[in-house]
């Protein structure tokens, strides 16, 4: 969308324009202020057509990080992402939330999260559920003010409680790397505890406690994916008898085409893809950056819907020329094709 001046003021997709359009222009008491002013400074518009939903999402995504319009509540502020990050040289390996990432402070990190809000829910949740809110982390052998409270088991203050205080971190550190959910577990328990006795706002604040962690998790799950920098074979069938084919890896589509299922010359595109995937493995990153995590989540959300099948490629397969193995592996997802 456009505005007087030919400034691209908002980007969206939509299955049907049409009725997209029209649900901003028509009249409705349930229209947000932003809306509203939208609609008022709309001009003109632009129309890009893809070949499938998941390629709408993705153009979305990258005109969005170009442009940067107005309107687009999407393209958020380098400050609205959020790592937690744990302090491990210090006295107490605290559990906290920054903006940012530091590669070289040896510190561990987990993130980056959209919602910095849902962050500090989960953190101070499980910090409060765990009475580990201390109020004075650096007193040595002094009890803070949040242990009289009940909100510090007092490790602040020395002794034992260090110990079970470690113990508590380490439970934390293995719920985010999805080791185990001991911490989420105890939270539902103590949820449903006081929903029998009928402290309906502790449950909750509980309940919401347990949302973010939950937010938090599977957003993790698709920084893993991402970051384990698979290389993907994925088919989406457009019809009956075509497919699109894409190369991806990490949160990039690194090449796509239209193909029949007929005439799809395996050999030839077993020598494409490996050497797409051969010419992207110098440009491989280790970690997720705030720029490429809502292309990250696209990608996760459309490999693991129905909409689409996929294979991964082995980076020695690429590396080596193994393309009999790619081949079959191709293969194997046309033979899978629940359409033919």
């Amino acid at each position: 969308m456009k505005d007087s001046r030919g400034t691209i003021i908002y980007v969206g997709k939509a299955k049907n324009l049409k009725r997209r359009v029209q649900s901003y222009f028509q009249q409705s008491k349930a229209h947000p202020q932003k809306i509203i002013k939208l609609v008022s400074n709309v001009r003109d518009f632009d129309i890009l057509l893809t070949d499938t939903e998941f390629e709408a999402f993705m153009l979305e995504c990258k005109l969005i990080r170009e442009i940067k319009p107005l309107f687009n509540k999407m393209m958020k502020s380098p400050q609205s992402y959020s790592y937690i990050v744990v302090d491990q040289g210090t006295r107490y390996r605290d559990v906290k939330i920054t903006n940012c990432r530091d590669e070289q402070d040896g510190r561990l990190y987990f993130g980056p999260f959209p919602s910095k809000n849902k962050v500090e829910t989960a953190i101070t949740g499980i910090k409060e559920s765990y009475k580990i809110l201390c109020s004075n982390p650096k007193a040595k052998n002094s009890l803070c003010l949040n242990h009289s409270l009940g909100l510090c088991i007092g490790m602040c203050g020395g002794g034992p409680a260090i110990q079970e205080y470690n113990a508590i971190i380490e439970d934390i550190i293995a719920l985010l790397s999805g080791e185990n959910r001991v911490i989420l577990d105890q939270m539902k328990k103590n949820m449903a505890e006081a929903a029998a006795q009928f402290d309906f706002e502790a449950a909750a604040k509980y309940r919401d406690r347990i949302d973010a962690i939950q937010s938090l998790l599977r957003k993790e799950k698709v920084i893993e994916f991402t970051e384990s920098n698979k290389n993907l074979i994925v088919l989406e069938n457009l019809n009956e008898n075509s497919f699109k084919l894409f190369l991806i890896k990490r949160n990039e589509i690194l090449y796509s085409q239209i193909l029949t299922i007929d005439s799809a010359d395996l050999h030839q595109l077993s020598r494409t893809i490996s050497s797409t995937f051969t010419d992207s493995a110098t440009h491989a990153r280790k970690h997720v950056s705030r720029d490429e995590i809502d292309e990250a989540q696209i990608v996760y959300n459309y490999v693991k819907s129905s909409h689409c099948r996929y294979t991964t490629v082995p980076n020695k397969w690429v590396q080596t020329h193994m393309d009999t193995k790619v081949e079959n592996a191709i293969n194997k997802l046309l033979v899978n094709n629940p359409t033919k």
